[in-house]
């Protein structure tokens, strides 16, 4: 049975990744920092008790990530999806920076994954797909930057993007393959009512993704409908 490893399954994309993750029969491990507030995920779990476990984390609480990792130690797990994330300062234009929002912002989006990754190198290693994917934007690529401003959330993606190419280089000797993803202008609370895409269409596109790459492809930044997105 294949398994998968999501963090930030509340709501949005990565709610919607696990309910079809469930759907193909794969054993799921989710987490969400407050599973009094995840309802939804709560349900999924009633419905599947022999695929789905939940588990509480915040991605930045070191303490919760190492009882998370002796929880799952030495559990084979072939996918794991750095889902969790924030926009963060939303009004972070030039000249209006607030330091402290910023900080916060690096330590979801950009320090968590890393040492999430960390952590759980060796489950993925145990596992037959050895993927780990990184959930980041098209924000945080420079050439597609047109128009400037969002300093917080782009810097913080960008980040993120640096250090998964490395993780791509480290780990490739373990087999481990680490992409780059990218999920579309997704209608969610993050991403607004006039997006592009449902949830549901973002998340059937990020596993098709996630099902065809391999080794070689170590590395890319993938746009939602597959394709390389420059750096």
């Amino acid at each position: 049975m294949s398994s998968v490893l999501i963090t930030g399954t509340n709501r949005g994309i990565g709610l919607e990744l696990v309910r079809q993750y469930l759907s193909e029969g794969w054993q799921v491990y989710a987490t969400a920092r407050d599973l009094l507030k995840a309802t939804a995920l709560q349900q999924l779990a009633t419905d599947n008790p022999d695929l789905l476990q939940i588990y509480s984390l915040d991605v930045t609480n070191h303490e919760q990530r190492l009882v998370l990792a002796e929880q799952l130690k030495n559990t084979p797990i072939d996918i794991l999806i750095n889902n969790a994330g924030v926009y963060g300062q939303g009004d972070a234009f030039f000249g209006n920076t607030n330091v402290e929002q910023w900080l916060e912002a690096l330590r979801i989006n950009t320090i968590a994954p890393m040492k999430i990754m960390e952590l759980f190198a060796n489950n993925i290693a145990l596992g037959e797909k050895k993927i780990i994917a990184s959930m980041s934007s098209k924000m945080g690529s420079m050439d597609d930057n047109g128009s400037g401003g969002s300093y917080v959330y782009r810097s913080t993606k960008a980040a993120l993007n640096a250090i998964m190419v490395s993780v791509a280089h480290d780990l490739k000797s373990s087999g481990i393959t680490a992409v780059i993803l990218h999920p579309g202008w997704v209608r969610t609370d993050m991403g607004g009512p006039n997006g592009e895409i449902n949830v549901q269409q973002s998340a059937e596109r990020l596993r098709s993704i996630l099902a065809s790459v391999h080794i070689e492809n170590s590395g890319n930044f993938y746009d939602i409908d597959g394709s390389i997105i420059p750096w």
